[in-house]
């Protein structure tokens, strides 16, 4: 019967999980650049004299999905959308560099180049500050560029370079803050193949029609898995009510 009952409970724990984890993909459906994850599970047989037959559901991995999302136009100055594989490398609050694909830019009251979230959108040498009184422009190799908005009209001067960087997937993190960083914690190196499409968002990466209709197959499963239990503890009672009578 504890067979039953260790297959059942620890099914029904992580299909509630991996609900919440769908959950939140749809949630950010929206979401600029977001990546989604994937919750990935396995059977594990319990250690200990007597109870290899026993199993149990574990969660493997949490698996972020790294593909692109859909390039909209906006016609934004301040807009870009990585093309491809890379990342824009921002400046976490601790000082950290870490990677996003929100390329939906502003410039602060201090003239620096930011994410909506505030952080610091870095060049090789640093956060990227911009002259006041000018309309910023980004070229596809990150090229920030400023055009006076008062004096010699088009008159283009080049003020600093947003660095991209392309390292391997399996060698990246997610955060707390939903910004992803190198598992060494180190920077990665700048890569010029790296490029933005100016005046455009890359959208999330999650497909809705495919997270709901896994959403609904995981809350089929939870109810089984409560289902299983229920039966397992209909059969125990009448268990013992049979060794009762024959007692």
């Amino acid at each position: 019967m504890d067979r039953l009952i260790y297959t059942a409970m620890s099914g029904a724990k992580h299909a509630f999980l991996r609900q919440a984890g769908v959950a939140n993909n749809l949630a950010n459906a929206s979401t600029v650049g977001y990546r989604s994850q994937d919750h990935q599970f396995r059977a594990v047989q319990v250690q200990g004299e007597g109870m290899p037959t026993r199993a149990f559901v574990v969660d493997a991995s949490v698996k972020d999905v790294f593909d692109q999302g859909t390039l909209s136009y906006t016609g934004r100055a301040l807009d870009v959308a990585v093309q491809g594989q890379g990342w824009i490398a921002v400046q976490a609050p601790n000082g950290q560099e870490v990677y996003t694909r929100a390329g939906n830019l502003q410039v602060s009251a201090n003239g620096q180049l930011q994410t909506p979230d505030g952080y610091p959108v870095l060049s090789p040498s640093g956060p990227i500050a911009v002259p006041p009184d000018n309309r910023v422009t980004v070229a596809p190799d990150g090229t920030v560029s400023v055009v006076p908005q008062f004096g010699t009209p088009n008159v283009t001067d080049s003020v600093s370079q947003i660095k991209l960087v392309n390292p391997d997937p399996s060698t990246l993190e997610r955060g707390a803050d939903g910004f992803f960083r190198l598992k060494n914690g180190q920077p990665a190196d700048a890569d010029p193949n790296v490029r933005l499409a100016p005046e455009t968002l890359e959208g999330s990466n999650v497909n809705v029609v495919d997270s709901m209709v896994t959403l609904i197959s995981l809350s089929r499963q939870f109810e089984m898995q409560v289902q299983m239990l229920q039966k397992a503890d209909t059969n125990a009672r009448s268990a013992d009510q049979l060794l009762s009578l024959s007692s």
